[in-house]
């Protein structure tokens, strides 16, 4: 299988995050994608990711998506 989805992660700017915090890594599937997300949404909040969009090869497939709850 190949790693054909990918979140891009963004800062309170809109500017593509990178670095340990927010490892880039693809997923074969996109519910694996959205499950990667579903685990992992709190920990990216607390590096600084503000939104992601998910991607399917350099495909927007939705987003920018917030990480916090809609107020």
């Amino acid at each position: 299988m190949s790693a054909d989805w990918s979140w891009l992660f963004l800062d309170a700017h809109g500017n593509p995050m990178e670095g340990a915090a927010v490892t880039i890594t693809g997923f074969p599937t996109q519910s694996d994608a959205e499950s990667y997300l579903g685990e992992s949404w709190r920990e990216l909040l607390e590096a600084g990711v503000e939104s992601v969009t998910l991607r399917e090869h350099d495909v927007v497939v939705y987003g920018p998506m917030s990480l916090r709850a809609a107020e």
